[in-house]
């Protein structure tokens, strides 16, 4: 797996809930570098303008994931490192990182119980992190 951009043109993830549109801080994201990670935001929540979460890092130390989604109730469905969105090859993988409740990829869950998986993605795919109730969801777009 590579750092560095898809062949295919632009790579989108897309917000379907207000949840995950305040994650991306806008109604898309273009994913620029592979592998692209998505976890749970654990340091705290600390909102600044437009529903960011503020970066409290030590200078110098590098992010876990590229994109950081908030839960504020139990039961959480994200896990602190829950999937990551990859190039493998000649087609895009979405890798569950061996998350608590998984991730459902078109109806279909990859991962859950901590076991992780692995399933491709193609264009329009939903993505919906952790369990069927979860407020995030997202769709993914080649093009």
């Amino acid at each position: 797996m590579s750092e560095s951009p898809g062949p295919h043109g632009r790579v989108l993830l897309v917000a379907l809930t207000p949840e995950s549109r305040t994650a991306l801080g806008a109604s898309q994201t273009e994913i620029q570098r592979f592998p692209y990670r998505v976890g749970r935001e654990s340091r705290g929540t600390q909102r600044i303008g437009g529903g960011f979460v503020g970066e409290r890092r030590s200078p110098g130390s590098r992010p876990t994931n590229d994109l950081y989604l908030v839960e504020h109730d139990e039961p959480m469905n994200v896990s602190r490192s829950h999937f990551q969105i990859d190039y493998a090859g000649a087609s895009y993988v979405l890798v569950d990182l061996e998350s608590t409740c998984g991730t459902i990829v078109e109806g279909t869950v990859v991962g859950g119980d901590t076991r992780g998986g692995t399933i491709a993605l193609h264009d329009g795919d939903v993505i919906i992190v952790g369990t069927s109730n979860s407020p995030y969801a997202f769709k993914f777009r080649v093009g």
